[in-house]
């Protein structure tokens, strides 16, 4: 199992970072996540919040990255009233499909509830989600037409964890809960007995650039 390392923070405009977002990150770095994932800390943005951390994480089997994302956390302990909160998380997930997958007219609403259901199957309460699902399709052509055609679907997405006794978030269970996401998107089979009526997606067709 993969544990996250403590060099994606950035202490952003407010100096030194503050219990709760120090604790809220500590966190993150003691979640236990399935093998197949691989996550790693990567440079925060600096600009969105006072104090950020982020992760970049891809789905591997074997050579292959089968889904790819990101997370960040931010915090703003003056509060944001967009969040409705002093932390958000923000994520990014990636993966490619079939072309028969992609062009299912039900697909992006299927994806956003993967979302929404992989924090429920964990008990978390959030706020304020919002979020687009985008899917695009690659021809080739000319020096490159002996490529086949490739579809790709992505989830950008944004939510408010609830912050529970000493103003902190359960950071480690909404990481999971994204990593459950990661694992759904990349056609993963379900974790645990409780998560076997989960659709998923069929593996992907070849390797994909991180």
């Amino acid at each position: 199992m993969d544990e996250a390392k403590d060099t994606g923070e950035e202490p952003g405009q407010g100096g030194a970072p503050p219990l709760p977002f120090r604790a809220a990150v500590d966190a993150l770095l003691g979640a236990r996540l399935r093998p197949q994932i691989e996550v790693e800390p990567t440079s925060a943005p600096k600009r969105l919040a006072p104090f950020a951390y982020a992760l970049e994480a891809a789905v591997v089997d074997g050579d292959q990255d089968l889904a790819d994302g990101r997370l960040v956390l931010l915090h703003d302990p003056a509060g944001h009233d967009a969040w409705r909160g002093t932390f958000r998380l923000v994520t990014l997930v990636r993966a490619e499909l079939e072309p028969e997958m992609a062009a299912d007219p039900l697909l992006p609403d299927v994806c956003w509830s993967w979302l929404t259901g992989a924090l429920a199957a964990r008990g978390l309460t959030y706020g304020e989600p919002s979020g687009t699902v985008t899917r695009a399709s690659s021809h080739y052509f000319g020096g490159l037409s002996e490529r086949p055609s490739a579809s790709q679907i992505e989830i950008r997405a944004s939510w408010t964890p609830r912050e529970q006794l000493g103003g902190v978030p359960d950071t480690a269970s909404h990481l999971a809960a994204w990593c459950d996401l990661l694992a759904q998107v990349a056609g993963l089979p379900p974790a645990g007995p409780g998560d076997a009526s989960v659709v998923t997606l069929p593996q992907r067709r070849g390797p994909q650039s991180r």
